[in-house]
């Protein structure tokens, strides 16, 4: 069983959420295993992003992006499906935690569906 951590992003994503699905994201990132991450699943993924190799675990319309160490796994950030800054985490573009905001302000997918708004 692991240690469990989350970055100020992950605590900041998470205290947005109503607390079911708070409780959703936190029970199956902290359930993991290190059987888990060796035996990978749909759910699970890597990303290599600045030296770092990152885990993948998606929890309904969340991702959390997360490091693993043999006693602890580090929950680095935690960004919703189809924003722009999951798909520029994902695709190695610049990122940074500020850009998680201007899905707040708008939203990047729904300006490319209408660009007119």
């Amino acid at each position: 069983m692991y240690q469990v951590n989350f970055s100020d992003q992950a605590i900041r994503e998470l205290a947005k959420l109503p607390t079911l699905e708070q409780l959703d994201v936190v029970e199956a990132f902290s359930s993991l295993t290190p059987e888990d991450l060796l035996r990978g699943s749909s759910e699970l993924g890597t990303v290599r992003r600045g030296g770092h190799v990152y885990h993948r675990l998606r929890v309904g319309e969340f991702r959390i992006y997360f490091e693993a160490s043999e006693e602890s796994l580090v929950a680095n950030y935690v960004l919703h499906r189809h924003t722009f800054a999951d798909f520029a985490f994902r695709s190695h573009l610049p990122f940074a935690e500020d850009e998680a905001r201007i899905e707040q302000e708008g939203g990047f997918w729904k300006y490319l569906d209408d660009p007119k708004s």
